[in-house]
């Protein structure tokens, strides 16, 4: 039951971060503007930086997320808890950035149609942060998840129950990185057939 526990609780903490990133997003987006045509808003510069820019920030907000919260997963847990971790990083990262790309989107939205309905044709308006690239929305979860996942590999702890004593292991273990000859038993190999 405490597998289950740890993913729910680290899935949910996550994924109330996503409530700051899409207030953080749309902070930060670079205004975009739009030009009415016939009651449509269409971008005024379809290749310009103002879309590409929104796209960005998020993605840089996802990346930043994804890492810390890797790391903190790691730091706060511990042998025993990786892969309810580890799934609740995925399953959380990824309910944050669904989450903080529709609160971003819908912050002004209203403000915005409204402006777009009452427009005559040929004037421009200023949108609301809005994601073209879908894509983006892995990056927090991937992130966490690789970064969790490099941490283990270069810190590399210690499997359950071992405390890392110095001195012969038991007759069915390797101590260390090297094997203990002394630890098998006289005339038999260490899995217990006749040498």
């Amino acid at each position: 039951m405490r597998p289950v526990w740890t993913w729910a609780v680290t899935t949910l903490i996550i994924a109330l971060l996503g409530l700051p990133a899409g207030l953080l997003w749309t902070e930060i987006s670079p205004k975009v503007t739009y030009i009415v045509v016939q009651g449509q808003a269409l971008l005024a510069e379809p290749e310009g930086q103002g879309p590409i820019g929104v796209d960005g920030r998020f993605a840089l907000i996802a990346v930043v997320a994804g890492v810390l919260c890797g790391a903190a997963a790691y730091l706060a847990g511990g042998r025993g808890n990786d892969l309810p971790l580890v799934l609740g990083l995925a399953a959380g990262g990824l309910a944050a950035s669904l989450l903080a790309w529709r609160l971003g989107h819908q912050i002004g939205l209203d403000a915005f149609q409204r402006a777009v309905r009452r427009a005559p044709d040929g004037r421009t308006v200023t949108g609301v942060a809005q994601l073209r690239a879908t894509g983006i929305l892995v990056f927090w979860p991937l992130l966490g998840v690789a970064v969790y996942g490099v941490l283990e590999a270069l810190v590399k702890r210690l499997p359950a129950g071992d405390r890392g004593e110095a001195g012969i292991g038991q007759p069915d273990q390797i101590g260390g990185g090297q094997f203990d000859l002394q630890a098998a038993p006289a005339g038999r190999d260490v899995d217990g057939r006749e040498g």
